[in-house]
Parts: C-alpha cells; structure tokens; sequence
C-alpha cells in the first residue's frame, strides 16, 4: 500500500497532513476573501503535466477537487473534467492524494483511415 492509499483508506485522516502533503506535491494555495476581508474558501491549485488539479475547501464538509485539461479556460466553472471529487475534507483530500501523479496518455488520434484497395489489399487514406 502507497502514502498515498493510506490517507484514503486510514480512519484516522489528519486534514492538516493532507494540506501539507499538497504544498510538498507543488499546489498553491490562495485565500479568496468577501468585501469584509473573511476568508470564504482555501483554494490549491497545481499544474503539471498538462493538466491542472484544483482543490476547493469551503468547510471541512464542503470540499471539492477537480482535475482538468490543461487547456481549460476557466478552473472554478470548467467545461469539462478528468475527475472531480466532492464531500468531506479527509475523504476529498485522500482521493486527491491518491490520484496518480501522471495522467493516462490520451488515446492516439487517427488522421485517415484503411480502405479496401485492389487484390484484397488494404490502403491508408490519409485525412486533410
């Protein structure tokens, strides 16, 4: 069992090593206030890979995690996500620890297509 596993499998999930283990992982960490200076959330945000990974604390029951495409225009209302996670701070931050540093390749993208050709042979078609 990795690090990793243990702070989502574990009973006992300390969220302040969570938070360090995010600091350790590269994630930068702001905090958005209201017009009156209060904090209203704890927000990480790291990039790699060409994605970024972005955690969301409002409350210690009100935890959100988010990993997206690295061209995403706009982190907090993403278009589209790799996975994304939502609930208590020590199982949220788990799961974020847990996710593995590497996104998965993406598959290859094919730029043509085979075609019956003559004698039983097949040809590659490319596509413009």
């Amino acid at each position: 069992m990795s690090s990793a596993e243990t702070y989502v499998v574990g009973s006992a999930f300390d969220v302040e090593q969570g938070l360090q283990q995010l600091i350790a992982r590269g994630y930068q960490f702001v905090h958005p206030t209201n017009g009156a200076g209060e904090v209203q959330a704890v927000v990480g945000v790291r990039v790699h890979d060409n994605v970024v990974d972005v955690v969301r604390l409002n409350a210690e029951d009100d935890v959100e995690a988010t990993r997206l495409p690295g061209s995403e225009q706009n982190i907090f209302a993403p278009a589209s996500t790799l996975w994304r996670s939502r609930g208590e701070a020590s199982q949220v931050l788990g799961e974020v620890l847990a996710l593995p540093e590497r996104p998965p390749a993406p598959a290859a993208t094919a730029n043509g297509c085979w075609v019956p050709g003559r004698g039983g042979r097949s040809k590659w078609l490319a596509a413009r």
